[in-house]
């Protein structure tokens, strides 16, 4: 999967905003991320692996533990970063559907129900 085509997958998310040109190259909604690729002088290292967020601890270390990710940086625990060449286009979408859906879940009512 090529960073294009992930763009194109979070871009379809119902309020889905890229973060940038600026400090964040980020997907988010409600003006929390559910994506990263981490800041703007190192994106060209980043652009192979993206950060998402699992709905809970034991889930990342489950992706972990099979292979399929490897923990985020700097992140929560809950946060995993996957490798993008090697990221299926299924498995893409699952992994932005749970992250976005997850952060939103965690919005307010009212930025949640915001058209």
């Amino acid at each position: 999967m090529t960073r294009m085509e992930f763009d194109t997958l979070c871009a379809e998310r119902p309020g889905a905003v890229l973060s940038g040109p600026g400090e964040l190259d980020a997907w988010k909604v409600g003006g929390k991320m559910f994506a990263f690729f981490g800041h703007e002088e190192k994106r060209a290292a980043n652009t192979d692996h993206v950060a998402v967020k699992c709905p809970d601890a034991e889930t990342a270390a489950m992706l972990i533990d099979a292979g399929a990710a490897v923990k985020a940086p700097y992140f929560h625990r809950s946060w995993v970063q996957l490798d993008l060449p090697a990221l299926a286009q299924d498995e893409a979408r699952h992994r932005i559907a749970v992250s976005y859906d997850t952060i939103r879940r965690g919005l307010p009512r009212s930025v949640r129900e915001a058209p």
